[in-house]
């Protein structure tokens, strides 16, 4: 063994010891779903061009939130055995198939995923990434400023720019990186006006940051903070008040508030209006990460902005197509003199490869034709989060459940629980949440029915006492 194996391998045991080490789960959606047989019903369509909507859920729908998993990996899950999905590969090498080996896969009902209005499985979709890669096959490759922009890039952030009600937008490769890119593309203009300058105090800017923003912006503000002309202020999670009082103290001029708009951990929004009128108070740069809002929130899918009817108080809106819009991929809706900052400054922008342009594809029918057409499908996931309130008592405010249970064994054993009995709901834990607020993470589905609420609510019966969490709010703590 090499010195490094030798240091990895102290480092596994380390995580061990601290219960850190994480595992990949292999699923594969139900290939009955995506492939009905040839003799159902006639699907009724409209057509729009050469893309085809529907005004209620198809067959197909069910693929994304049907899948399989094979019983080698539901065994490693129950035992808590770490995996690197190694156990669905064949002693001569070979990956077990669904189709080979239907009797050693499990079926279940799909809790935990982010593609809220279930377009993953739309033929639509589909089959606009399958003509792009027919016709221009996966594109130039190479970074979006030498080579790999292409009209398709273009048009889509045309698209999104117009449902953020933004003057442009700019396409990252996913909203991690979008995240990262803005928030260094922000630090950098205190590094540019301190070279013109002769005080670089002057310069600084002050960011202001939710206590339970995502990782990314985190991220993004450590980077910034290395540039030196970046001062941190965190902010208790939605606290207005406590904002309200750093802002009034902090004598920086250039001021800049991020905040998620609905936090993927803890389900809650954050109070758009109440920022909306600190920021005429206090003239900050209102930045929201919307990954968790676009598309399902708002009439027309415009995201947590619209649903709040802000948007015009909002300065810079980071979105994703990897979540409700079930593609791939991260974007920065703004102003052009933004935009261009963004490009030139952030990064993890400059030095990624372009998307390939049959992703851009399927972004660009997702986004602007299916999300938009097909409003059933809004209406259902706030049917089924009317449908969670009505059967548990929780109050939740969206299609993001955080069932707290406190410690790491009761959140593995609840999650266990639900594997046995059909689920695919995932233990939340450190260093995702802080420690003794591990949860369960339960997500709902324009593609669920109300039935399958039910029966994921007669499960987790048998685990959670809902009456708890009913007195204590939507992130209150139950009890095993």
């Amino acid at each position: 063994m090499s010195m490094w194996d030798a240091c990895v391998e102290q480092a596994l045991a380390q995580l061990g010891l601290l219960q850190l080490l994480r595992s990949l789960r292999p699923i594969t959606p139900s290939l009955e779903k995506l492939n009905p047989v040839d003799d159902e019903a006639p699907i009724e369509a409209k057509e729009d061009g050469e893309f085809k909507v529907f005004d209620e859920m198809q067959p197909w729908d069910r693929a994304s939130v049907e899948v399989e998993i094979a019983e080698s990996t539901v065994q490693k899950w129950l035992l808590d055995i770490p995996s690197s999905g190694d156990e669905i590969v064949t002693k001569g090498g070979a990956i077990k198939s669904l189709v080979e080996h239907p009797h050693q896969f499990k079926k279940l009902i799909l809790f935990s995923g982010n593609d809220y209005l279930g377009l993953s499985s739309h033929p639509t979709i589909g089959r606009a990434a399958a003509k792009a890669a027919l016709e221009y096959r996966m594109g130039p490759r190479g970074s979006a400023l030498i080579c790999g922009y292409t009209f398709h890039h273009r048009l889509l952030e045309s698209c999104l720019a117009k449902l953020k009600k933004k003057e442009d937008c700019l396409l990252c490769p996913t909203g991690f990186a979008a995240n990262m890119a803005l928030m260094v593309a922000i630090g950098n203009i205190g590094s540019l006006l301190t070279e013109r300058k002769a005080s670089s105090e002057d310069q600084k800017i002050a960011i202001f940051s939710d206590s339970l923003n995502h990782a990314s912006i985190i991220d993004g503000i450590r980077l910034a903070e290395r540039q030196r002309n970046v001062e941190l202020f965190i902010y208790r999670h939605c606290d207005m008040a406590h904002l309200n009082a750093l802002l009034s103290s902090c004598t920086r001029t250039k001021k800049v508030v991020v905040t998620d708009s609905l936090f993927s951990m803890d389900g809650d929004f954050a109070p758009m209006r109440e920022l909306a009128k600190l920021r005429k108070k206090h003239g900050f740069l209102l930045v929201i990460d919307d990954a968790h809002g676009t598309f399902v929130c708002g009439k027309n899918g415009g995201g947590v902005a619209e649903m709040f009817n802000c948007e015009r108080d909002v300065d810079i809106c980071v979105g994703t197509l990897s979540k409700a819009a079930g593609c791939f991929g991260g974007f920065i809706a703004c102003s052009k003199r933004w935009k261009l900052l963004i490009q030139s400054r952030g990064r993890s922008f400059i030095f990624s490869t372009a998307a390939p342009i049959p992703l851009i594809a399927a972004g660009h029918a997702a986004a602007v034709l299916v999300a938009k057409r097909e409003m059933w499908r809004r209406r259902e996931i706030w049917n089924r989060v009317q449908d969670f309130r009505d059967l548990t008592g929780i109050p939740i405010q969206s299609p993001i459940i955080s069932l707290i249970v406190g410690s790491e064994g009761k959140a593995l054993e609840a999650s266990r629980h639900l594997l046995k009995s059909g689920f695919h709901v995932t233990a939340i834990r450190p260093p995702t949440v802080p420690a003794n607020s591990c949860r369960l993470r339960v997500t709902l589905s324009a593609t669920h029915t109300t039935e399958d609420v039910k029966k994921l609510t007669s499960a987790l019966l048998q685990c959670i006492r809902f009456q708890d969490i009913a007195i204590n709010g939507s992130n209150g703590h139950a009890r095993l």
